[in-house]
């Protein structure tokens, strides 16, 4: 029985074969890769995979779907995991090996899956994603541009963001109603500006951005005040999209080397 998409699940299979086959030499799968493909759907992109001689688990949260790719004779040698992608424990699954994540990601969890996935960079090679193009703008945004914000910092620390193929409506069913965009994560072996500790930097990004049309001077009240932002070279008038990754890096150490040991300001 043919498979009827799901719109809790944001189910827009991939079926262009063009496409996919663009997906595939942009991932270009090597025997012994170890594939993790998030949201195989129908198993269009899985399919074009199999024969590179790279092992392939796929992540299905639909039930149905994993059972119906569970039971495809050309899928036998793929590891079906029917669970949660955003729950799912990517250290587990690599087993102590690199481990390249791909997929054709539902718009509705792109943004929480991404921050999730930063928890398990150290054990991924890259990750390549279809994904709506206005989320892949964001991700590669500049400072000064309007879409720059929290998840442009946060990705660019960790990773070399490349937007690689824009893909329209046609190339999926059913149709969604945006384009899309493959791109291209591959985590830094070190960051451009180090972090003494990422979870202020984390903090600090967040904060400047729940109030992106403020100051800085008020958007970080609490963090650090004005007059220490003019003595680090910020203007505390300028607004959250202003600063480049290096300055937040350098808000970020700046405030970390004045707390105490139990995490309070000195």
């Amino acid at each position: 029985m043919q498979h009827r998409p799901r719109k809790r699940f944001g189910q827009n299979f991939l079926s262009d074969p063009r496409v996919i086959e663009r997906i595939v030499a942009a991932v270009a799968p090597r025997p012994g890769d170890h594939l993790v493909e998030i949201g195989p759907g129908r198993g269009a992109l899985t399919r074009a995979l199999v024969g590179s001689g790279a092992r392939i688990t796929a992540i299905e949260i639909d039930r149905d779907l994993a059972r119906s790719l569970g039971g495809d004779p050309e899928l036998a040698g793929v590891e079906l995991v029917n669970a949660d992608a955003l729950r799912a424990d990517y250290r587990a699954l690599a087993g102590g090996a690199p481990i390249r994540l791909l997929g054709n990601l539902p718009y509705n969890i792109s943004t929480p899956l991404l921050f999730h996935l930063l928890d398990f960079l150290d054990m991924i090679a890259d990750l390549h994603f279809m994904l709506q193009r206005e989320v892949v703008a964001r991700m590669a945004a500049e400072p000064g541009n309007k879409t720059y914000g929290r998840l442009s910092v946060s990705l660019q620390y960790h990773c070399r963001v490349e937007p690689l193929l824009e893909v329209g409506p046609e190339a999926f069913r059913p149709r969604p109603r945006v384009d899309s965009m493959l791109v291209r994560l591959t985590p830094r072996a070190a960051p451009e500006a180090k972090a003494a500790d990422p979870g202020v930097l984390a903090r600090v990004v967040a904060a400047a951005f729940s109030q992106r049309r403020k100051q800085l001077r008020n958007s970080l009240r609490g963090l650090i005040a004005g007059a220490e932002l003019e003595r680090l070279g910020i203007r505390p008038e300028d607004r959250p999209e202003d600063l480049a990754v290096a300055d937040y890096v350098r808000l970020a150490n700046h405030i970390a080397a004045q707390r105490k040991p139990d995490g309070e300001p000195r």
